[in-house]
């Protein structure tokens, strides 16, 4: 009788007890951003490019893209994990590096609507949350480009929708788990030194981040141009 009592008394304490929730995903199982990481993408039988993130620290991290032939590329990325935050700081290319520094910011749902302002850290763009939402929400953000080499300024304007994780699959890997990242880049540029005086739609485009694979599983572009690659590759260095 002892042994009964004892037993239901030790069982009323453990369902009284909460159990741990298991560890909520985050972006870096998705994209590897603080692993030597990489993957390369094929588009119409043969490789079209490659990735690599190279971590610096405990919080930033530098992801390249290039073409494998002429490895490595001198262009990259910056980022920083910031407590529940990815922040973008800029990028490196043409011999010079890109300090992007937000002027405003919002978020939203995953239509874009109930925007509400969010609040500036140190003026790097908030990129990504680092925990992986359940419902799929908007960034957009504005502000300026400044070549450091020259002092040139162009403005830009970024919006994001990211999807909450959902079954994706490629010709290489088949079925797996992916969260989706839509994007529509803007900017001043003309790309012949000049700027004019409003931004203009340069990019727009899907891209699938696979969980334990990485970046570009899926790339699909809109504009300027119609346009497909998917991972074929990945690894660590």
């Amino acid at each position: 009788m002892r042994f009964v009592v004892r037993f239901v008394v030790l069982l009323a304490v453990l369902l009284m007890v909460p159990v741990p929730a298991s560890a909520a995903e985050t972006y870096g199982a998705y994209s590897r951003i603080t692993q030597r990481s990489a993957g390369q993408y094929w588009a119409g039988g043969k490789a079209a490019g490659q990735w690599a993130w190279n971590p610096q620290s405990s919080t930033e991290s530098q992801i390249s893209w290039g073409d494998p032939a002429s490895w490595p590329p001198s262009y990259h990325e910056t980022f920083h994990v910031d407590g529940d935050w990815v922040m973008l700081d800029g990028w490196a290319g043409n011999g010079t590096y890109y300090d992007l520094r937000v002027t405003s910011e919002l978020i939203g749902d995953g239509n874009c609507a109930n925007l509400v302002p969010v609040p500036s850290n140190g003026g790097l763009q908030h990129y990504v949350k680092w925990g992986v939402s359940s419902r799929a929400y908007c960034l957009k953000a504005w502000g300026t480009l400044t070549e450091r080499s020259s002092g040139k300024v162009v403005k830009f304007g970024h919006t994001q929708i990211w999807s909450p994780p959902a079954p994706c699959s490629n010709a290489y890997y088949g079925a797996q788990t992916c969260v989706k990242q839509w994007e529509s880049w803007w900017d001043n540029n003309n790309g012949d030194g000049t700027t004019a005086p409003e931004i203009t739609r340069k990019l727009e485009r899907d891209q699938y981040v696979a969980r334990g694979i990485g970046m570009a599983f899926v790339v699909q572009t809109y504009y300027p141009n119609d346009w497909r690659a998917e991972l074929r590759y990945h690894w660590d260095w």
